[in-house]
């Protein structure tokens, strides 16, 4: 909640440790403090507002006043948890020059500003505003000094550019006013960051004292009170906007917000782990480990409204059973599926969806993360709508994708090993049996859930999101080794993240994060592996998936591809009907080759990273990296995985030839 503070307010409740939003001075300049750490962001010439009574003799028009502030730096700093941002603009006073010449007399850039120059009272008022930023700055950094030793400021600008005849630098750092001999390697390290960050169509390079020096009043001030304080003045080339016009470019900036982030809080740690107490500081700990209300109130919304969109639910047809039986008898006629009706109005949801506040949240990559499963969701909407319809396959497609050239390599490859079969067990468990063992399971790693049999599922196993319940199928039949690797991938992995989900603040793990179909399977394919229970069986079982879906999308007919596998790959009826099935259900879905292509990522992720931190809820790989950061930033509890998830190999030389073999 934004409060309104005067400065003498704003500084006790600094010097008290508090956290706090709040205007100050009538409006003047907003402080943000999440966190007390030992970073500070400021953008002083974000703001356009003129009081009232100066706008009689100002000359300038909107446009030629905007052109020359500094919009938007206010949102490169969001993701920090302390900002100064300016809100009025530097033509009222400047506050990146001495409070004596803060006020421009008459011109500013070769233009006449004022009518007639401001007279003394106008002047004081200019320069207590001025006076007040700089004392709130100082109880901060005071604060922030003692507590940390060391501090870091980096003070956003932005320019213009097309009045620069040459080429110039995206991001410029100012070192005119640095101890160069103290502080360069922050210089150097920050330039390299900034050389990091990538933008949609744009070529990124950073500089240090090309077009700007850093001889701004605000780092002047800093380096003549503080000792301990490295300030960074840095000017962002404007090119996330029109600078003649002054419309926004959206997409770049949601992807600056993003780079700035990664680039300020990496440098930072640099800072911190160099000058600091604390030597092991990471760029999480540079943020703020609180959850903002406007996170939390966004995530309630959208939890709220589609908990209920669970695919699966509604995918696996209600007559399986009886098309099944009907298939044997009438001489391989086409299934004719029902499916259950889906209870939710796409157009009310579609609206409500793209209606949700995502652009409150400040934090940079959150807010990516959240615009990600907001787009997945309408996806996933479009494909539940159109289930049993001839659109089903082409938003099946959209939402999962489809196999690669690659993808069906890797299956083919499996599907030609000359192996014996490595499942030789004699006894097999019925559905009674298995669920008995899968309690036995779950009791034993301590998972609160209920194990069921059901006649609505299409796979053997399958576990119920919302309800925490593992569904078996009640014809199947499993080998003592399959229950066993059944067991680690439906309960150690799917129960294990569904279970997690639900402990978090953010039930957005619990709706899933966009990807994670290819990232859940991948991983509990995984666990098998990790538990011992892989078999080239298996493996050959999830290629034959990958060329179902291939056949379901060239032929778009069940009886043709189920020929066409029978035939191929010499299967059984009952097995080959449950393949063509799972790629044939809701008119052509796609989902079943995510299985295997999602085992090779994780498998050659876990060679390389810990990734213990997919196990909080229906993780994705591409916010893999935001993820790893809120739970190293503590807003959420750090998993715990049932087993080892570190790689190893297997000690089966083929199997693992086999496994480094798919590309």
């Amino acid at each position: 909640m934004m409060l309104t503070l005067s400065e003498k307010e704003c500084i006790a409740l600094i010097k008290k440790g508090e956290c706090f939003h709040a205007e100050v001075e009538s409006g003047a300049f907003i402080v943000k403090i999440d966190e007390y750490a030992p970073i500070l962001c400021t953008a002083i010439h974000n703001g356009h507002r003129l009081r009232p009574e100066l706008e009689k003799s100002f000359l300038l028009s909107n446009s030629e006043r905007f052109y020359e502030e500094d919009p938007y730096t206010d949102e490169l700093i969001s993701s920090f948890p302390i900002q100064l941002i300016g809100n009025d603009s530097r033509f009222e006073y400047d506050l990146n020059r001495a409070k004596s010449l803060s006020t421009y007399f008459k011109t500013a850039w070769d233009k006449h500003v004022w009518e007639k120059p401001l007279n003394q009272k106008q002047r004081a008022k200019n320069h207590g505003k001025h006076q007040s930023f700089y004392n709130v700055l100082e109880a901060i950094i005071e604060v922030v000094e003692k507590q940390f030793k060391n501090s870091i400021v980096f003070d956003i600008h932005s320019y213009n550019y097309k009045r620069i005849e040459k080429d110039t630098p995206t991001f410029n750092i100012g070192s005119g006013q640095i101890d160069i001999e103290r502080w360069g390697n922050i210089v150097n390290h920050f330039e390299k960051q900034l050389n990091l960050i990538v933008l949609p169509n744009l070529d990124v390079r950073a500089a240090t004292n090309e077009v700007f020096h850093g001889r701004g009043y605000l780092i002047t001030h800093v380096n003549a009170h503080f000792d301990n304080t490295l300030v960074l003045p840095v000017e962002v080339k404007k090119i996330f906007m029109d600078e003649a016009s002054g419309d926004v470019y959206p997409l770049v900036l949601e992807e600056l917000k993003a780079g700035f982030k990664r680039a300020i809080s990496e440098t930072a740690a640099f800072f911190v782990r160099r000058y600091g107490k604390t030597k092991k500081t990471q760029k999480a700990d540079m943020l703020s480990s609180t959850i903002s209300p406007e996170v939390l109130t966004l995530d309630k919304q959208l939890y709220a409204l589609c908990k209920k969109v669970e695919t699966l639910n509604f995918i696996n047809p209600v007559n399986l059973s009886a098309q099944r039986n009907k298939f044997f008898k009438n001489s391989y006629v086409s299934p004719s599926f029902n499916y259950k009706q889906l209870d939710i109005n796409p157009y009310k949801f579609r609206a409500q969806l793209y209606k949700l506040p995502v652009e409150d949240i400040n934090d940079a990559d959150i807010q990516q993360l959240y615009r990600h499963v907001i787009d997945n969701l309408a996806s996933k909407i479009d494909l539940l709508t159109t289930i049993g319809t001839d659109d089903f396959v082409y938003n099946s497609l959209k939402y999962y994708g489809e196999p690669s050239h690659v993808d069906i390599a890797n299956a083919r490859f499996l599907l030609h090993l000359n192996t014996e079969h490595s499942e030789n067990d004699s006894k097999t468990l019925n559905a009674d049996e298995a669920i008995e063992y899968f309690k036995k399971q779950a009791e034993f790693w301590k998972l609160n859930c209920r194990i069921e049999k059901s006649s609505k599922v299409v796979a053997k196993a399958m576990v119920n999101n919302e309800k925490a319940l593992l569904l078996i199928n009640k014809n199947a039949f499993f080998t003592e080794k399959e229950v066993h690797a059944f067991a680690y991938h439906e309960l150690g992995i799917h129960m294990l993240t569904t279970i997690n989900a639900k402990k978090h603040p953010l039930k957005v793990f619990s709706l899933g994060l966009t990807g994670n179909t290819h990232t859940q399977e991948g991983l509990a394919l995984y666990s098998e592996y990790c538990s011992g229970s892989l078999t080239i069986d298996r493996l050959k079982a999830i290629a034959l998936r990958v060329v179902a879906v291939q056949y379901m999308l060239e032929h778009g007919d069940f009886v043709k591809t189920y020929h066409a596998l029978m035939n191929e790959f010499d299967l059984e009826k009952d097995f080959t009907f449950t393949l063509t099935t799972r790629v044939y259900r809701g008119g052509g879905f796609t989902k079943d080759y995510l299985y295997l292509k999602g085992f090779r990522d994780i498998i050659n992720l876990a060679k390389a990273n810990s990734i213990d931190n997919l196990l909080v809820g229906k993780t994705g790989l591409l916010d893999f990296d935001i993820t790893n950061e809120i739970v190293e930033r503590g807003m959420i509890t750090k998993p715990q995985s049932l087993f080892d998830l570190s790689y190893k190999p297997s000690g089966d030389e083929v199997l693992d030839f086999i496994i480094d073999s798919i590309k």
